[in-house]
């Protein structure tokens, strides 16, 4: 039966559709705001996947060109391999949701969303997050949710939810946020610099409008929502954890507790290779699963031990203070050839930059939704070797992680590169991570800082970010600055920060429990900023500031401003005149629509000698000027002289000579060279000439 649903509040309102496509998914929705319709389907399997020690959710964001009226480019005319921009809203679609499900929950689940038609105006990522908590509540598939989800902008001292295309634009803040009815989920940001306090009030702001599509989203699972799978979570084998945490409780805390991460690691795996010798014989019937146990109770004591070192205890693993950062180090210019280079080290996260200057023809195009392609003059990416964890891996194309990474880093920077008007350069960074104990996205902001500063890029402030994590257990809270891998992966929160000493340009945050609170983003927040001003200190005392020369591997670029009635004269009849400009200065040239002339050049002698030519052929003569010309055609009553650039004008036979002359042909010839001032200029735009004198 096909039921409609409309929400509808004084900041936010779209339709939820369910009943009419996709019957056979296990939840199917179709979510509409505005011209944007996203339909949202959720499937899972009857029974675990064997063998995986993780839930095995794949949540996929289906980007489709029909849905803005365009054929994709390229050959093939068919949507292929997903953009960054799908799998960062797959990512954001997953990350609130993933933390809902039952401990020990091992099913298939797989959620769809297909952007069927999208404006410019509602966010069609948005709609898929809402849209998947409502197809997973109405599915019998196990879920502790619903979960709301909205985007809030930050106009003029004004919080916008869900601002429009224009309203995005201007607004100081692009800020995702999911959550319960009872807590924050995950919250993804880039800012203009905006202070703790604004950030939090923005964060909550969007927080009381994603309990009431919490409470709107329930009453559509009361009213349809199929009766959820029995599951039951099976926990380890409580006495025999009891008699291992007996044996080896001290030897696996004092395993934990290693300053280096490898050997902590070594001395753990020699820990449990003896648990697993003490308790795995052949003796038992099924000596895979008995080793299978072993592991999870290893593993499950791991978890406990840390938590309560760090959360009651307060002692963290590499024994630092909770709001101690690791040794930090920065450097600048490592690497020889390129234009700018930066290595930020801290503690055992270390992360290589590098900065690549480039011409405006160097820009990225993408081809998503949108009427028109993008032009992206600013890139960061970030690559995620295995030796950087000390393992051996398959080599391939960007994952997930390095794409949300590498985005996060991106947005943190933005706001601080300068114009296309004040640096009229393409900008590519590439973060090398060379070692990694947590956090390595924000050793990738701090490593961008320094190799934009050591190439040049007169950035408008450095900007540095820090990771901090949670742990709590039951009323005992730790808030952690700095965390390391260990603490991540055990932990309750990874709340990333970045930002300048006036204020945050990115956050992402992605709890694991259910939810924090206003207390625990106000610490947290205020923690961070603490850690920030800090590793700025640490930046700023390695490169001040942006160095006033760029690297003389950097190409060297030049601008004009021409009339957009010239652009036509510079390019020439079928690209003769440019490509003649090109083939003898050895330039790359640019020029827009408007007008604007960018001359790119590996020599400073080259691009200057192009913009002479250039200037030359769109130069407007006046009366007065002086020229060298060439006679290009004798007449009875005079000659006429080429000059500049495709210029011509008449000198009369009495402006020939200082005395009267009979006949032209007796002082010029065509082909003679002379020098000529202009006397005149007509309503029609003829030129009359006189022959300058020594």
């Amino acid at each position: 039966m096909v039921k409609n649903y409309k929400y509808s509040s004084k900041y936010n309102s779209f339709e939820i559709e369910t009943g009419k496509m996709a019957k056979q998914a296990g939840g199917s929705v179709t979510i509409k705001a505005g011209d944007s319709m996203v339909l949202v389907t959720v499937v899972g399997t009857d029974t675990p996947r064997e063998g995986v020690d993780f839930f095995p959710l794949s949540c996929e964001f289906q980007e489709k060109m029909y849905a803005v009226g365009r054929i994709p480019g390229g050959y093939v005319k068919r949507e292929g391999k997903p953009s960054d921009e799908s799998t960062l809203k797959a990512r954001m679609m997953d990350r609130p949701l993933r933390p809902l499900f039952p401990e020990g929950y091992k099913n298939d689940v797989q959620i769809i969303a297909t952007v069927l038609s999208a404006d410019e105006n509602h966010d069609v990522g948005i709609l898929s997050m809402v849209g998947s908590s409502v197809a997973l509540g109405i599915s019998s598939i196990p879920f502790n949710g619903p979960t709301g989800s909205v985007s809030v902008g930050y106009v003029d001292g004004e919080y916008i939810i869900n601002p429009t295309q224009a309203q995005r634009e201007i607004s100081d803040l692009d800020l995702t946020v999911a959550g319960t009815k009872d807590a924050i989920m995950m919250v993804e940001a880039g800012a203009n610099e905006l202070t703790e306090d604004e950030m939090l009030e923005a964060i909550l702001f969007g927080h009381e409008e994603i309990k009431r599509i919490c409470d709107f989203i329930q009453t559509i699972i009361d009213e349809i929502g199929k009766e959820k799978q029995v599951f039951e979570f099976k926990d380890v084998d409580k006495e025999l954890k009891n008699e291992i945490e007996s044996e080896f409780y001290d030897k696996i805390k004092s395993a934990l507790q290693g300053i280096d991460k490898q050997t902590r690691q070594e001395e753990l795996d020699a820990v449990k290779e003896e648990i697993i010798e003490t308790y795995v014989t052949e003796d038992f019937e099924d000596v895979e699963l008995r080793n299978k146990e072993v592991i999870a109770i290893f593993d499950k004591l791991e978890k406990e031990i840390v938590r309560k070192l760090i959360s009651v205890d307060k002692i963290r693993p590499d024994g630092r203070q909770m709001h101690e950062i690791r040794p930090l180090s920065a450097e600048v210019a490592l690497v020889p050839k390129v234009h700018g280079s930066g290595l930020f080290t801290r503690g055992q996260t270390q992360v290589l930059n590098i900065a690549t200057l480039g011409s405006p023809s160097d820009v990225q195009y993408i081809d998503g939704l949108t009427d028109e392609e993008v032009k992206k003059r600013y890139i960061h990416h970030y690559n995620f070797p295995p030796f950087s964890v000390g393992e051996v891996g398959r080599m391939r194309g960007p994952g997930r992680r390095e794409i949300g990474h590498g985005r996060l880093a991106e947005r943190a920077l933005e706001p601080v590169i300068p114009s296309q008007e004040e640096f009229p350069y393409v900008i590519r960074l590439v973060s090398e991570v060379l070692e990694s104990n947590g956090s390595s996205s924000m050793a990738s902001v701090c490593g961008s800082t320094l190799s934009l500063m050591d190439a040049g890029v007169p950035i408008k402030a450095p900007v540095a970010g820090i990771a901090m994590g949670l742990i709590k257990e039951n009323d005992d809270i730790a808030i952690l600055t700095d965390i390391q891998g260990l603490e991540d992966h055990l932990g309750d929160m990874d709340f990333k920060v970045a930002g300048t000493k006036e204020g945050i340009t990115a956050l992402q945050m992605d709890i694991k429990i259910d939810g924090i609170n206003r207390e625990i983003l106000t610490t947290a927040l205020a923690d961070a900023k603490s850690a920030r001003l800090r590793i700025l200190d640490v930046i700023t005392t390695t490169i001040a500031e942006p160095r006033k020369e760029l690297s003389p591997n950097a190409p060297r670029i030049y601008t004009i401003q021409i009339k957009p009635e010239k652009v036509r004269e510079v390019i020439g009849s079928g690209g003769k005149t440019i490509n003649k400009i090109i083939d003898e200065t050895g330039v790359k040239i640019d020029i827009t629509d408007e007008g604007l002339v960018t001359v790119s050049s590996q020599n400073g002698e080259g691009g200057k000698r192009a913009i002479e030519m250039i200037e030359s052929i769109v130069e407007e003569p006046e009366v007065g000027d002086i020229y060298l010309g060439k006679v290009i055609k004798i007449m009875n009553f005079g000659c006429f002289v080429s000059f500049g650039h495709n210029k011509e004008g008449l000198i009369h036979i009495s402006k020939l000579d200082k005395k009267r002359v009979q006949k032209v042909e007796d002082v010029v010839k065509e082909g003679d060279e002379l020098m000529v001032k202009i006397l005149e200029i007509d309503d029609k735009g003829r030129i009359n000439l006189s022959r300058v004198f020594e």
